[in-house]
């Protein structure tokens, strides 16, 4: 049960978004709240314990989760039980065999992310081996997530908590066309059967220019942003997924 919480500021109280919708919802809820900087993370000068919600960016999140002692969750952007939900073909590659391919010219534009470790790049579509300055000084060896290049003509968020949906935002692309929300509803279904479902999760879907509702990307929901979502409902998804993770320690 939480009963306190610890949310990042900028320095000089400043507050990202994300923060700012935690923070007033947790006022709302009489939940009492720490502010913190990254430092402090580092520093490990939060009096953090098993009733401590930690809210923050990813670098704070995963510092938090090791000062705890919770396993660090394993992205899981690509799950095995949506794959007839992609629509393209994926793969897993290094930067090193990547880099060969294109050389080689025996690659088509490939969209590269990496596989294993948050953020250590950010996706991008490789079409030559010039583009690899995008991830200059990345070891070769780094695993990655592959796929075919496919072109998105509107993107949605959906924010899921306990296998429900909470909000549908949309963020790129035209507003206009709207997803086949039964493939949605039955992507969650697959992840709950599959064992793949988490407490609190945003799940990325769009239509491709086929027309077909396609995943995007799925993404843990201790450390996402939140677009047109509200407070309550933003608040809910990063509580059920702490209090998940927190029932992990051993």
């Amino acid at each position: 049960m939480i009963s306190k919480a610890f949310i990042q500021e900028q320095g000089n109280g400043r507050l990202g978004h994300e923060e700012q919708l935690v923070s007033e919802e947790l006022r709302a809820r009489g939940i009492p709240i720490t502010f913190y900087t990254l430092k402090r993370i580092h520093r490990r000068q939060l009096a953090l314990d098993n009733e401590s919600l930690v809210v923050g960016d990813m670098p704070c999140i995963l510092g938090a989760i090791k000062q705890l002692g919770i396993p660090e969750p394993k992205p899981n952007d690509y799950p095995a039980s949506l794959k007839n939900f992609m629509h393209r073909r994926t793969w897993t590659s290094t930067l090193e065999q990547l880099e060969i391919e294109l050389s080689k010219g025996r690659s088509a534009p490939t969209f590269a992310k990496p596989a294993t470790r948050r953020k250590r790049f950010t996706g991008y579509v490789f079409e030559s081996e010039y583009d690899l300055c995008q991830v200059y000084g990345v070891s070769r060896q780094e695993p990655l997530l592959c796929s075919e290049v496919v072109s998105w003509v509107s993107e949605y968020r959906i924010y899921v908590v306990h296998s429900q949906i909470r909000s549908i935002d949309h963020y790129d692309g035209n507003p206009n066309i709207i997803l086949d929300i039964e493939k949605v509803l039955c992507a969650i279904q697959a992840l709950d059967n599959a064992g793949e479902s988490i407490a609190g999760y945003a799940i990325d879907f769009g239509v491709l220019d086929s027309g077909e509702t396609a995943l995007v990307e799925m993404n843990d929901g201790f450390a996402i942003g939140a677009y047109k979502i509200d407070r309550k409902n933003y608040t809910d998804m990063i509580l059920a997924r702490w209090e998940e993770l927190l029932m992990s320690v051993k």
